[in-house]
């Protein structure tokens, strides 16, 4: 009779690790917690989906049949794992901030259930960081694109303009001015194309570009830099500044937005910085 034989790493205990700790805080704030709205929606979401992709990962790896999947294997395991920690993250800031610190009422067992997934979204941050750190590529290693720097930080870039694009869903937030407006531009022309590298990587079709990959990479970088450098000073002298009629309305929404926007500048000017040593310096 054939044995299946499960080879053992360090790096698959850490999926192990990541799958049952998301599984733990899904099934508990769906259970008996007691929430419910967007915000909850969301958190379950976050959980849920980093499950089901680092259960495909373990299932495929597992069972050998990377060569038969339709993407690059180099790059989709990282970049999966290195989502689900954003997404982790933001669920273990998100949900005890606003059930736990926000909404005091209910039973002492919801509240419970509330510690508890809170407590093991946490758990589940760390252990998908655990497995981004085993992942990434090592200096004169030869790895996929998105095991590297750039390509970690294209995945964090995508993130942050998410975030943004939530915090900016209602138009009155931008349409008052058109400056206003080609901050919204940058956001969402610089999104698309960050996740179109992304999907190119995982998709492996960087070869279908009419121009090779690392110039698109350079000149692309340096656009990016240059746009999200007008939308930080742009967002917070036109929201803000009473000589453009600037609003307190959502306050709290657009100073979030003006700070996301900095840390997204600062993002694609070291994936800029990473990308020209990586095509500069070693060509």
């Amino acid at each position: 009779m054939p044995l299946i034989i499960f080879p053992t790493s360090q790096l698959l205990w850490v999926r192990v690790a990541a799958l049952l700790f998301t599984c733990v805080a899904f099934s508990v704030a769906a259970h008996g917690a007691n929430v419910d709205g967007g915000m909850a929606d969301w958190c379950i979401f976050c959980w849920a989906f980093s499950f089901a992709c680092t259960l495909l990962v373990l299932l495929v790896e597992q069972f050998g049949l990377q060569a038969r999947a339709p993407v690059s294997w180099s790059n989709f395991p990282i970049t999966i794992a290195c989502y689900a920690t954003l997404l982790c993250l933001s669920a273990s800031v998100i949900f005890p901030l606003y059930f736990l610190k926000y909404q005091q009422h209910g039973s002492d067992a919801a509240r419970d259930h509330r510690i508890v997934s809170t407590v093991f979204s946490c758990l589940a941050t760390v252990a998908y960081m655990g497995e981004v750190s085993l992942s990434r590529a090592r200096p004169g290693e030869v790895a996929g694109y998105m095991a590297t720097a750039p390509g970690l930080l294209k995945v964090c870039q995508t993130f942050v303009a998410c975030v943004i694009f939530i915090l900016v869903s209602n138009p009155v937030l931008y349409d008052s001015h058109a400056a206003l407006k080609w901050c919204m531009a940058v956001y969402c022309i610089c999104f698309i194309l960050s996740m179109a590298v992304v999907v190119l990587c995982v998709g492996e079709c960087t070869g279908c570009l009419p121009i090779p990959f690392s110039k698109f990479l350079s000149a692309y970088g340096l656009l990016a830099v240059i746009m999200y450098l007008t939308a930080t000073i742009i967002w917070p002298v036109f929201q803000f500044d009473k000589q453009y009629h600037g609003r307190s309305y959502g306050s709290s929404n657009l100073i979030t937005v003006a700070v996301l926007t900095a840390l997204n500048f600062l993002l694609y000017l070291a994936d800029l910085a990473y990308t020209a040593r990586l095509v500069f310096v070693t060509v």
